[in-house]
């Protein structure tokens, strides 16, 4: 049998960060013989190149082409493709990595399917979250599923098909000229797939890179409108793919504060913007847009490079407020009643005007209204479709899963002005919530997405005042799982599901200790999440002072009942208290980091203790120690040893490396 797959990586330069990627491809347990690894190497200095020969050198499925240096992936990639011999290539960046198994299950969906393009689940720590995998289509269509948010090489494509069609990428070539080729591949393939289910590749940080030259961007642009040209016919599905370029390169650059700061610039990039916008982007396409945007391409037409400055200096890319009006349990489900609405410059609400049943949005003052048209900031049509989304997102993996979400809009008169508020309730069942699976392991976030009248923006969910909520819940499918509610110590809502044990249960909610002083006596009062029927094992809690002689003072902790639909008991210890120099078994001024120890070692707290003339008060772990991790596992004597001895941390990190490394010497 031939080869099936072609994985082919492009590096330059990444010293050991390309060591997971060379791993990730190595190590896929398809046969070796039927894929094969080309790494192409863009004239790199730092030693990777023979590196690189030498793991060629021991495994017959590896080839390393090098090549003078051309600062571009593009060339490289081309090459790559041209000595490919698989069936399929899949193309990777040096920071990239493969999920163990992706070739397989990427090459039996596309073989399945019939398709000339597959796209395997992507996760990344940057960026929009990838709304194209809220779940897997056997043939997807560039708009309906969202494979303009998907406009990176990484794909599984028939080399065949590229071949044929002649698809490759333009040397050199900036952003634009890499998304060209993806949608050359969108819009000539019979077949394009999705694969939803599993993550089968971790993007890596980009490589670091010069501004883009905007003549080249300008060039690049109409080079993707002529390809756009080329395969659709005029009308809504063209309309719609210019006005995403129209948005995210040509328009959004007028908002940040680097076109409001810098004037080097500034007139050559206005000018190429209003000859592309003259030539090939009319007003037609102004209602895909938001509307700064439209107000944007009104006044680029217009020709005044004065107000644009003007906009960019009075407004900012939107915020987002997500409040927490209320969560609790229904059953296995968490229930979380949400607030969101658009913050404006300077974190004030989003404000519009009521003109009868329409409603308006508000330029800033400084904005000369005679130059933008008629109905250029009715929003009405907008405001109907505006809604909110809520997904998690695995702290460790970077998967995303969307939930569902009931919500609807509220006008909130303000003075003369209108707020849009948009009030929802999302459901998170962890049984479920992975496309109809259950949610892994770990630690999840909680991300809220907004779609308003103005714009749109996301942020996370925020700890509201008063009493937290700490009840933890055991789901019971597909197996009993322990499913906790917890805030980071920004104070974003998460939750955690399997704590490794019961004292890390505690830890993750024990921003909510409290402090009760009593006949000379500080206890010390801890939510519990959930207790054990066997009420949980005997627990001490440990504190030791962060300065001066080191002294550590141990006192026994007791579980009690907690508050019904709150949290399902507290822990509770009574710590002695000495205003004066302590003795070995009392509290003493200063501050003191918490831990609790029972019979498999001990897990750090969230939170410290300061005592100052006579006052014992709680403050943050992070405050007393900013480097202390917080607040998922457990610390070691290496990990007390590393906060102490300089130097110890950076050991430990080439240990790791070390440990890691896909050549040994």
């Amino acid at each position: 049998m031939g080869v099936k797959v072609s994985v082919i990586v492009s590096v330059h330069n990444p010293g050991d960060r390309a060591d997971a990627c060379i791993r990730s491809v190595l190590e896929q347990p398809m046969p070796a013989d039927e894929y094969e690894v080309i790494i192409v190497d863009d004239g790199s200095t730092d030693g990777i190149a023979e590196r690189l020969d030498t793991v060629a050198a021991l495994r017959s499925n590896v080839r390393v082409l090098h090549l003078p240096h051309t600062g571009s992936p593009m060339r490289g990639r081309n090459v790559g493709l041209a000595a490919a011999k698989g069936t399929y290539v899949y193309l990777l960046d040096q920071y990239d990595r493969l999920a163990r198994g992706a070739i397989v299950r990427m090459y039996d969906r596309a073989v399945e399917t019939d398709a000339d393009v597959l796209i395997g689940r992507l996760v990344s720590d940057v960026g929009q979250p990838m709304t194209a995998f809220e779940s897997s289509a056997e043939r997807a269509d560039i708009l309906r599923d969202r494979l303009l948010t998907l406009l990176t090489p990484h794909k599984l494509l028939r080399r065949s098909f590229l071949e044929q069609h002649g698809i490759g990428f333009p040397v050199p070539g900036g952003r634009v000229a890499e998304q060209t080729f993806s949608v050359r591949a969108y819009l000539l393939a019979k077949v394009v797939a999705v694969l939803a289910e599993e993550v089968c590749c971790h993007l890596g940080a980009p490589a670091e890179a010069g501004e883009e030259d905007p003549k080249a961007v300008a060039a690049e642009l109409r080079e993707l409108f002529a390809a756009i040209d080329a395969h659709t016919e005029e009308g809504r599905q063209r309309d719609r793919m210019y006005a995403h370029w129209f948005r995210t390169t040509v328009l959004r650059p007028f908002l940040t504060p680097r076109f409001a700061g810098s004037s080097v610039d500034r007139g050559m990039h206005f000018t190429l913007a209003r000859d592309l916008v003259l030539a090939h982007l009319p007003e037609r396409l102004d209602r895909h847009l938001p509307v700064q945007l439209r107000v944007v391409a009104a006044l680029i037409r217009a020709g005044r490079l004065d107000q644009l400055i003007t906009l960019a200096n009075a407004s900012r890319r939107a915020g987002l407020r997500a409040d927490l009006r209320e969560m609790g349990w229904d059953s296995d489900v968490l229930v979380l009643g949400l607030s969101v609405e658009v913050l404006a410059d300077g974190g004030e609400p989003a404000r519009f005007r009521a003109e009868g049943d329409k409603l308006l949005w508000c330029p800033p003052r400084a904005i000369d209204l005679d130059l933008l048209p008629p109905g250029i900031t009715d929003v009405t049509s907008a405001v109907e479709r505006a809604r909110v989304e809520v997904y998690v997102r695995h702290a460790g993996t970077g998967v995303i899963h969307f939930l569902p979400v009931d919500f609807h809009v509220e006008r909130v008169p303000d003075g003369n002005d209108i707020r849009l508020i948009i009030a929802g309730e999302a459901r998170l069942d962890v049984s479920t919530a992975a496309l109809g699976e259950p949610l892994a392991s770990g630690q999840w976030e909680v991300h809220v997405r907004m779609y308003g009248g103005a714009d749109q923006a996301r942020t996370r969910v925020s700890r509201p005042e008063g009493p937290l909520n700490c009840l933890g819940v055991l789901a019971q499918h597909p197996r009993r799982r322990l499913v906790v509610p917890c805030w980071s110590d920004a104070g974003e809502l998460g939750l955690v599901i399997e704590p490794r044990s019961f004292c890390e249960s505690i830890a993750l909610v024990s921003p909510g200790a409290d402090l009760k002083r009593k006949d000379g006596h500080v206890y010390v009062v801890l939510p519990v999440p959930y207790v054990p029927p066997s009420g949980g094992p005997p627990i001490e809690l440990v504190l030791r002072n962060t300065a001066g002689p080191p002294r550590e003072l141990v006192v026994p902790a007791l579980v009690e009942p907690g508050m019904r639909g709150r949290m399902a008991g507290q822990l509770v210890a009574k710590v002695p208290v000495k205003r004066l120099a302590p003795g070995r078994d009392a509290l003493g001024p200063g501050a003191w980091m918490s831990w609790l120890r029972d019979e498999d070692g001990e897990t750090g707290l969230r939170f410290g203790l300061e005592m100052r003339h006579g006052r014992v008060a709680v403050c943050a772990s992070t405050e007393i120690d900013p480097e202390r991790q917080s607040p998922y596992g457990h610390d070691s004597a290496l990990v007390r040893l590393a906060r102490r001895v300089p130097g110890a941390r950076h050991l430990a990190r080439l240990a790791r490396a070390g440990k890691h490394r896909y050549l040994r010497d």
